[in-house]
Parts: C-alpha cells; structure tokens; sequence
C-alpha cells in the first residue's frame, strides 16, 4: 500500500506491523452530520477495511470534543447545557453513521473525560519551560519548538492567516509570539470549568487530542487523519505539544481528507448550505450515498450536486441486480483491480469502476458461478453490502 504523507508531501509506502495504530480526529458535536464528516470518515472505513484485508489489526480511535470554543457559544445560543447538546448531537452523528455502514471505534474518547491527562500535559509543558502562564492563560512557546510548520510547511503569514481563520487569536497581547497557542484557559461564567494547578478554567482545542491519543495509543501512532482543514492549527499544534513532552516522533504517517464544496460554494454552515446525511437518508438507500461518495479521490476536494445521489442510486441498482445473478466472467482480474486501486493511494474512485466493470460483465453473461459471489466479497470490502434489497429512509 502506498499513501500520500501531509508532511512529507509525496505518496509514499505504508507498510506497518500486523497492528496497526489509527487516530482520527472526530467531531465537535454541535450540528448535523454534513456530507463533509461522511466523506471524511468514509476515507478512513476503507482504509481500516483495506489494511484488515491484507491481514493488519487496526485499533480505531477517534475523539468527540465535548467542550471547545464552538460548542459552547452554541449552547449559549440555544439555552441548553453543552454536554445535553453534545449528546444529542452525538446520538444524530452515530445514527447516520451506522446508516453508513462506516466501522464502529474502538474507543471513542471525549474531551470532558480527559482532563485529569490534560492537567498533567499542561504542568510538564509549564515545568519544560515549553509553556508560560500570562493572565491566567497557559500557552505554549513556539519559539521551544524549532520545527514548528513541519506539517503544513506553512509561511508564517499563512499560518497567522490560518489562525485568525479558524478561531484562534493571534492579536492577544498576552502571547509572546502571534503564533503561540492556547493549552489552558480561564472559564467565562457560564463555562465549565476544572480545577488545575495552573487555575480554575478549561483546556485549549490541541492539548485535548494528545491527552486522548496518548491515552489510547501511546505516545506514537502509526497514522493520523482527519481533515485538511485540521492541518493547520490543530494538527500542527498537536505536533509541537507532543513531541515536545515525549521527544519522540508523535506521528508515522500524516493523512487528510479534502474539502466537500457545494454546487460552487463552499459547504458551510454561514452560507447555509449544508448537506446534511440525515436529509439524504430520506430520499436513498444510504448505499448510495456511499457510492456517491466514493466517486471522488479523498485528496480532491470536489463539488456535489443535488444529482450526484442519482448518480449512487444507479450504481447500487447495477451492483444489486449483478449480485443476484448466476454467473459471469473470471472474476480474478476484477478483484486484483479493486485491491490495486486501493492500494495506490485509496483510490475509491478507480475501485468503484473496477466493481462496476465487473457488475456490467456479469450482467452481460458468462459461465463462472462464482463471480456473483465475488462482486458481493468485494462490495463487502468497500463496505457496500450485497445482499440486501434497497431501503430508503433508513
């Protein structure tokens, strides 16, 4: 298997050992499930079922952010507690999930059960002088850190950019460089907060996944995804933090998912243009939405239009009636195109016109009695069950 690496920027072997470490950034559950999270999670479900077909065990994790800076104001705006909108938010994503058919984790870690491992990351980073306390505000120093950007590669003034962006605050006067970043913070009265050595506050966004990856994976993982839009800060500042407590190398492998654009227009929840899977799952067997999404390279950010669901629809209508049939060609040719195409990079999309071609030649006749059989295998390891009739609304 070959796999492009974020920070190395280039396709590269993957090849770990018969267990496999995986962490996946998850969701600060504050809204719907989007066609972004599906997309997202999707990447890493054929990844896991891939890597368990070559015979790897793979431990999934992936975090729930029960408390930032985006799941409290809209708490606030809703009048409710955040850990009942968490939950609520929570069940919603884990239903269309399973709709998905996308793997259960492992562990499924939440940051409000992390704080104790918090707390102790953010004293070493104080005692390491890797940190300093400023106005009741723990941050972390960059300048301790000399390959801060190894991720990203990043200018400065991209990631200043960045960091304005996607919620951080690089004008604070209280940070000793723009780029420093939030490891424990102050609570606003109608905030949670925890008692720590350091103050009475909560923890910044980065220190809450390296407390949960290093609780359930060490303090090395062979492969880290979520994103592309994680990168930067987050990831980058995971990085830093972590490697600067263990001086050991935090991540092997680096991976991200791009971007899901709209009919033109970026997917977002301002522009009011979200894709929700729950609204989908209405209108089509969730198979298709599946389908649909596997059309499209987990590194090309791409564009979806209302039509493209029809586009899943027909493929799972082709790839159910084939499956029903007796017989058709050889199927081994088809096959070792699916598992290449997976192995280059995850190809979902070259995979998918590998299974269509076969669902098309059985379609067309032969005498193999066994290719039906092998079209329902290789539907099973793209995670497209074929023996069920179509459902809608489920």
């Amino acid at each position: 298997m070959r796999l492009y690496d974020t920070a190395r920027r280039t396709v590269v072997p993957f090849d770990p050992g018969p267990d496999v470490s995986l962490y996946v950034c998850g969701i600060t559950p504050y809204d719907s499930t989007h066609l972004g999270h599906a997309a997202t999670y999707l990447t890493y479900d054929l990844l896991i079922r891939r890597l368990e077909d070559l015979g790897r065990s793979v431990r999934y994790v992936r975090n729930i952010t029960d408390v930032d800076d985006s799941i409290l104001p809209k708490a606030r705006e809703l009048g409710v507690h955040y850990l009942d909108l968490a939950a609520e938010e929570v069940a919603r994503f884990q239903g269309d999930m399973a709709a998905l058919e996308l793997r259960v984790p492992d562990a499924e870690p939440r940051a409000t059960e992390a704080i104790d491992g918090i707390i102790e990351l953010v004293g070493k980073l104080l005692d390491s002088d890797h940190a300093y306390m400023t106005a009741g505000t723990v941050y972390f120093d960059i300048s301790s850190f000399p390959s801060f950007g190894q991720l990203s590669h990043y200018s400065e003034d991209q990631m200043l950019k960045l960091a304005r962006a996607r919620g951080g605050n690089p004008d604070d006067p209280h940070r000793r460089h723009p780029l420093d970043f939030i490891l424990w913070q102050p609570s606003l009265p109608d905030e949670p907060s925890w008692r720590a050595p350091f103050g009475v506050g909560r923890p910044g966004w980065h220190i809450e996944c390296s407390a949960m990856s290093m609780a359930e994976h060490g303090e090395t993982i062979d492969i880290h995804g979520g994103g592309t839009d994680l990168i930067f800060p987050h990831h980058e500042c995971e990085i830093a933090q972590s490697e600067a407590l263990t001086s050991k190398p935090f991540v092997r492998h680096w991976m991200h998912s791009a971007m899901v654009n709209y009919e033109g227009e970026k997917m977002s929840k301002s522009l009011g243009n979200l894709v929700f899977v729950s609204d989908l799952r209405a209108k089509a067997d969730p198979r298709a939405i599946r389908l649909a999404l596997m059309r499209h390279h987990y590194r090309s950010g791409f564009e979806w239009y209302d039509t493209d669901i029809d586009e899943g629809v027909a493929m799972l209508n082709r790839l159910l009636a084939a499956a029903q049939a007796q017989a058709g060609p050889d199927p081994a040719p088809f096959a070792a195109r699916v598992r290449a195409a997976l192995d280059d990079d995850l190809d979902a999309p070259r995979a998918l016109e590998a299974l269509a071609d076969l669902a098309d030649a059985i379609l067309s006749g032969g005498t193999d009695t066994s290719a039906p059989d092998e079209l329902r295998a290789l539907g099973a390891l793209v995670g497209v069950n074929l023996d069920r009739p179509v459902a809608i609304g489920t």
